[in-house]
């Protein structure tokens, strides 16, 4: 069947090495069972627990199609921390017909690098920051130039991979940053993006894979645990907080 979208599934073409800790990561043993993730839909959404192999899935996703591994467009090539795994050498990813103009690779953790290249590509080329606002990123705050950077540099026909957009916004910032995800996805944009934000993975007519001990699974954003924590907490703050400090485990969903 025709699929319009750049990125159509993710697949393990190589077994996971035995004693490495990718085999301990439970969305990786499961893509190994499974063999392939189809991916159908123009936004994707990676949501897990901490330690469930979601950043280091999209990681190898990125290095597969030629991102940087610290982030940034196919054309950044820095380094200041090689700490990336191998898995993107055990994976093959499914290329739709028509190819991505443009794309970017976002990851909170090492944002802060990927603005200081900039600068340093501004320093040699004084037309560099023009495409993502004209300011440098560090002149802004973490928050605002995230949305800066989704503002200008996104644009038509790209291919953006997201790990943890939101770790820098605030609820507010966060419905900016949905908007414009959703204005994105009808110029023909594709996005996967792993995420905690509740307020994120609710877009409408997102997949929402929810990886965890049981594997890898398709739900509704409003079954996932995230959401179903926020809700109860929200619902009844005092009472959450009173039954957490008398029992250090958190009430379940």
């Amino acid at each position: 069947m025709f699929s319009d979208l750049y990125l159509t599934k993710i697949a393990l073409q190589k077994q996971l090495p035995a004693g490495s800790y990718l085999a301990d990561l439970p969305a990786l043993r499961h893509l190994a069972s499974v063999q392939e993730l189809p991916l159908t839909r123009r936004v994707t959404f990676l949501v897990g627990e901490n330690g469930t192999g979601k950043s280091t899935l999209l990681e190898a996703v990125a290095l597969a199609m030629g991102f940087n591994p610290e982030g940034g467009s196919i054309n950044f090539r820095f380094s200041t921390n090689d700490s990336h795994s191998q898995l993107f050498s055990l994976l093959t990813v499914g290329k739709g017909i028509r190819r991505p103009k443009t794309g970017f690779f976002l990851r909170a953790e090492s944002f802060y690098n990927v603005a200081s290249y900039l600068d340093t590509l501004q320093r040699e080329d004084s037309g560099t920051l023009a495409a993502y606002g004209g300011v440098s990123l560090h002149e802004q705050s973490h928050g605002e130039s995230v949305l800066s950077l989704v503002r200008h540099r996104f644009g038509p026909n790209g291919l953006y991979l997201l790990d943890e957009p939101e770790a820098a916004l605030s609820p507010m910032r966060q419905l900016a940053l949905l908007s414009r995800i959703r204005e994105l996805t009808e110029q023909n944009c594709q996005f996967v993006i792993c995420t905690h934000s509740p307020i994120l993975m609710a877009l409408p007519g997102a997949e929402v894979f929810e990886l965890s001990e049981k594997g890898i699974q398709s739900v509704p954003f409003h079954q996932t645990e995230h959401f179903q924590l926020t809700s109860l907490f929200l619902q009844n703050p005092e009472r959450f907080l009173r039954i957490l400090f008398e029992d250090p485990s958190p009430p379940s969903p």
